[in-house]
């Protein structure tokens, strides 16, 4: 199994012919309106509340790029410091030995059953399905993924995984599935918030309360000290982290930290950008076991996933930085109209559409790289600096490079070496803008070619093209300007 088995979901349509078909959906689009708004808004609040605020930026951004330049020493002492306080660190390269890992661990305890903290690298990984085939269920615990898994649904947003859904939608999907998962909704269930997040914990209580094995991500790792970090607004994550006998936690190899004391910058910028928070409500912090205190069992796992062969790429091991807020996702006009889905990945939004190309390679995700108007409004929204529109424009030149080593000329290719001859020769320039001016006069409607024809039909379907004029500049000069 390779990367691209699980970071980019298998069958889904490439991003234009995907984001068409979610921009026709008004639904959607209201509800990405009304909640990336909402959110857009506490974040710019509660980060004006700070006056050193682009100081902590600068100063996240440059912990991050010293740490991927040294990261192989800062693992290997994270693995000395979790180990030496009773956990067990395993090295996966890949999603399936990622997979084998966890599994084995699970089945290892004889347990049928785990609880899960929301995380991304078990998505990336494909985790739940992978246990699955092993006969091994595993429960979303997170209220928005909880949806999302009830709901058969894929996520849609970093930080909201059900963005997509509106109140009424979510009431069914829980009056029709929570029962074949555990305890039933209730039979008066409303859209209410309030109602819905109460079903959501009377359900969740009883995994809570018997579930022995507990399968989680990590916002950040120290490297000196061997402390895994999760954050979280609802507890589940809390209860996930203390109840269980058995903790897992998969990590990507770019979450650690060199300090503990570094948590001081991140804590800080990550709450108010992605959930417009001055704090989290839950930030829980464990380091190795402690005896009659939480889990007795710890193992992490440090996965790969194509993050080293990410790391060569000096412009685009930028994208290893990101610390999954969200704020690039919630201030993107292209995401706002065409939600998650579209973009056919585990991560979707600005931050997908560099890091995905990267973990899986540019040809397995050669559309990402365009699905962005390089406004720059993810640059300025995230906290730690990653400057994403420089990232899309290297990963376009390499896919555009990748195409050209093909054994067939693309029609792009084709054309461009056309226009270089035509351009080259004033005399062929002239017949070309003769020919131009002709067929103007045939295929024009109302000021613009709406479509045209052969393989340039698809540049014309997304955008109007000027007509070309009807009487050519140096046709104009010789009769205006020639003497007589």
């Amino acid at each position: 199994m390779s990367a691209s088995d699980n970071v980019v979901w298998l069958g889904s349509p490439a991003f234009p012919a995907a984001a068409k078909e979610a921009v026709a959906d008004t639904r959607l689009r209201a509800n990405l309106r009304k909640a990336t708004g909402t959110i857009r808004g506490k974040r710019l609040a509660a980060s004006r509340e700070l006056d050193d605020w682009e100081e902590l930026r600068t100063t996240a951004a440059a912990i991050k790029e010293a740490t991927l330049r040294h990261l192989d020493a800062h693992l290997l002492r994270l693995e000395e410091s979790v180990t030496a306080a009773g956990g067990t660190v395993h090295w996966a390269a890949d999603a399936a030995e990622a997979n084998r890992i966890v599994t084995e661990l699970v089945q290892a305890t004889g347990e049928t059953e785990v609880i899960k903290v929301k995380s991304m690298a078990t998505q990336e990984i494909g985790l739940n399905e992978a246990l699955a085939g092993a006969g091994i269920s595993a429960y979303e615990t997170d209220l928005a993924e909880l949806i999302v898994q009830l709901g058969a649904d894929r996520p849609s947003h970093i930080l909201v995984p059900a963005i997509h859904k509106g109140r009424a939608e979510i009431r069914e999907v829980f009056r029709d599935a929570m029962g074949e998962w555990g305890r039933p909704a209730p039979d008066d269930l409303t859209d209410e918030p309030r109602d819905l997040a109460e079903a959501a914990r009377l359900h969740l209580r009883e995994k809570f309360l018997h579930t022995k094995v507990a399968v989680s991500g990590a916002n950040f790792a120290a490297a000196d000290t061997g402390t895994v970090a999760v954050v979280e607004s609802e507890g589940n994550g809390r209860m996930c982290l203390t109840l269980p006998e058995t903790l897992i936690t998969v990590m990507g190899i770019e979450k650690v930290l060199p300090a503990f004391t570094d948590l001081e910058v991140f804590l800080q910028l990550l709450p108010r950008s992605s959930t417009g928070e001055r704090m989290n409500p839950y930030t829980s912090m464990w380091t190795g076991t402690s005896e009659g205190d939480g889990p007795q069992d710890f193992h992490l796992v440090l996965l790969d996933n194509g993050r080293t062969a990410t790391l060569r790429d000096t412009v685009g091991r930028q994208a290893l930085g990101c610390i999954r807020c969200s704020a690039c996702l919630n201030v993107c006009p292209v995401y706002e109209r065409t939600g998650g889905h579209a973009y056919g990945s585990v991560y979707p939004g600005p931050i997908g559409a560099v890091l995905t190309p990267q973990l899986v390679g540019v040809e397995q995700a050669a559309s990402l790289p365009y699905a962005s108007t390089l406004c720059g409004a993810c640059y300025d929204a995230c906290p730690v600096k990653i400057d994403i529109p420089e990232v899309l424009v290297h990963l376009r030149a390499q896919v555009v490079d990748a195409k050209r080593r093909g054994p067939v000329p693309t029609p792009e290719a084709l054309l461009m070496k056309a226009a270089a001859a035509t351009l080259s020769s004033p005399r062929r320039l002239g017949l070309a803008q003769r020919a131009g001016a002709l067929g103007a006069r045939i295929l024009a409607r109302r000021g613009v070619l709406r479509r045209l024809p052969g393989p340039l039909r698809r540049w014309s379907e997304t955008r109007d093209t000027p007509a070309p004029p009807g009487e050519t500049f140096r046709t104009w000069w010789r009769r205006e300007r020639s003497p007589e």
